[in-house]
């Protein structure tokens, strides 16, 4: 890549750029005129998009973390890996993504973007509504969970640029690494057990092009920072923000996996998590959800039926 070869654009570096949620946000970067650094780990895997560059390498090894964060805009952060055990989920999403963060603090890069989740809040029955105030899961929540909660902790501490935590639900969206268009559907095919869920248990989801519009804005300066976390980042500090679109329930989503799939769920009669997650903070910002619950779930059925 050459000067004359990128856009007046900001430059932005994507981690997992080939993933479902990565491409996502490669494209909505090119939609937005950034340049952006696709990093992968394969070569010939990021999309092919004006403005797009594929950088080949480990994020967590320092020195193509160095060369890959040096003179850019912003930093995006997406990779976990959802199928590994507890090392290796610590030694890539939480060890590798720390590496390519202080590289870029280190590098002046004044923003970052992560994508973390909202299985960081603690949503046992009878919890209520979270928002980004609420209770965080304790040590015996399991993997995932854990060490997600470790490494928003660990990010809120490096110092030297605005840094943003994403925290999404369940991500919908059409692709063969989505865990809850392709992974979870798959489950609930082969194993009869995976279909029993809480009829009125909370679905708390977004989709991923939406989750994706939020992250571009942030890291392009579409959303500009503040001093207020209710109206924007907060400039060289830590803001946290839920990204959730509207109401739904286990019915919703398990009605219409099952649906697709031929087969029958099981609805179960104990206690569950009713609240929502709460994104009004988000909306403060200006985003606004465009994929509703009917067209994600009915995306989710015609991917499902083909």
């Amino acid at each position: 890549m050459t000067s004359s070869s990128m856009s007046s654009g900001p430059v932005v570096v994507v981690t997992g750029a080939n993933g479902l949620v990565g491409s996502r946000i490669v494209a909505a970067l090119s939609e937005r005129q950034a340049t952006v650094l696709a990093v992968v780990r394969c070569a010939g895997t990021a999309p092919v998009l004006p403005g797009v560059f594929e950088r080949v390498g480990d994020f967590a090894d320092p020195a193509f973390a160095d060369a890959v964060v040096a003179g850019t805009d912003a930093l995006i952060t997406t990779v976990h890996p959802l199928g590994g055990d507890a090392s290796s989920q610590r030694t890539v999403g939480l060890q590798g993504t720390l590496v390519i963060a202080n590289a870029a603090a280190t590098a002046g890069v004044p923003m970052m973007v992560h994508v973390s989740t909202a299985a960081v809040y603690d949503r046992a029955p009878g919890v209520g509504d979270v928002d980004e105030d609420a209770a965080l899961v304790p040590d015996d929540a399991g993997d995932y969970s854990v060490i997600k909660r470790d490494l928003d902790a660990a990010l809120a501490e490096i110092r030297g640029m605005t840094r943003v935590l994403l925290r999404p639900p369940a991500i919908l969206g059409a692709g063969d690494s989505s865990v809850w268009n392709s992974r979870v559907p798959a489950q609930l095919r082969d194993d009869e057990s995976a279909r029993h869920a809480v009829p009125e248990e909370t679905f708390a989801w977004v989709h991923v092009d939406d989750l994706a519009a939020v992250a571009a804005d942030v890291s392009v300066g579409a959303i500009a920072t503040s001093d207020d976390p209710e109206t924007a980042p907060v400039a060289n500090q830590c803001t946290v923000v839920n990204v959730a679109s509207g109401r739904a329930t286990q019915r919703d989503y398990y009605g219409a996996v099952t649906r697709a799939l031929g087969v029958e769920p099981v609805w179960e009669d104990k206690p569950a998590w009713t609240g929502q997650i709460r994104a009004d903070r988000a909306r403060r910002w200006g985003w606004q959800p465009k994929v509703d619950l009917a067209d994600a779930l009915s995306e989710l059925e015609v991917g499902l039926r083909s």
